[in-house]
């Protein structure tokens, strides 16, 4: 797609779907022997940024997971997510700046929905402190085509006035982006990595709401993760039904 071209949200029918995400919070527990094998990492820093409207709360148990797989794991600390305006902006820059110069290693950024486009701007903005992004249900390619413009009445900007102006451009570092067909809040195909070397897509099979703690994107994200830093293969694949993941087709 162009720069200029828009897209529909997703279809009303998948926003009854997102109810599920509490059954996928449940799913996490028995989950967890399969994690068990997902590979530990070299300890470098991940900072992980929540969604609109959400908090380091809602990341907590992807988090806790990547701890346990050996990572140095940091939350945003900014409170409720309230939109990208220049103070949020400028706080995430501190922010990774901060963990960069604690660590002195370059910053994994996993990044949740509009948390995912932070996560991409910072990596444009300061390539020398970023290891790779990985994000998870974000709508770079076109951030209006939200279900929110149901509620609001309007398609939302996405602050462009502090973000850059193609959102979807590539990125001078390693991309993942971990979305799901069945997104009730963002439509899958804004969600969608331009075709490139370092850039993929994976499908999982989750709500919007959900995917921070489904066991399949906790999956991907491990894999990601645990690269060698210089060295990036693509994605294969992981698990089986409900808790597949694969590369986008």
């Amino acid at each position: 797609m162009s720069a200029a071209e828009t897209l529909p949200p997703p279809p009303v029918w998948l926003l009854a779907l997102e109810g599920r995400a509490w059954l996928e919070l449940a799913a996490l527990v028995p989950g967890l022997s399969l994690l068990a094998g997902a590979p530990h990492g070299d300890g470098h820093p991940v900072l992980v940024l929540p969604g609109w409207l959400a908090s380091d709360t809602s990341t907590r148990p992807l988090r806790t997971f990547l701890r346990g797989r050996g990572y140095h794991v940091h939350g945003w600390r900014l409170g409720r997510n309230v939109g990208a305006t220049p103070g949020v902006m400028a706080g995430l820059a501190a922010r990774l700046h901060a963990v960069h110069a604690r660590h002195e290693r370059s910053v994994s950024l996993v990044g949740w929905s509009l948390g995912g486009i932070y996560a991409r701007e910072l990596a444009r903005r300061f390539p020398d402190e970023v290891r790779q992004v990985i994000t998870l249900a974000t709508p770079f390619r076109d951030p209006s085509a939200t279900a929110v413009a149901r509620f609001v009445g309007r398609r939302p900007d996405a602050a462009r006035h502090v973000l850059a102006t193609n959102l979807g451009a590539p990125l001078p570092v390693p991309t993942t982006s971990i979305l799901s067909r069945s997104d009730g809040i963002v439509a899958w195909r804004s969600c969608v990595e331009h075709d490139g070397p370092r850039r993929e897509s994976v499908v999982v099979e989750s709500s919007h709401c959900g995917m921070g703690h489904h066991v399949a994107a906790l999956a991907v994200i491990a894999d990601r993760l645990a690269q060698p830093e210089g060295s990036w293969t693509p994605f294969s694949a992981w698990g089986f039904g409900p808790w597949r993941a694969e590369p986008l087709r």
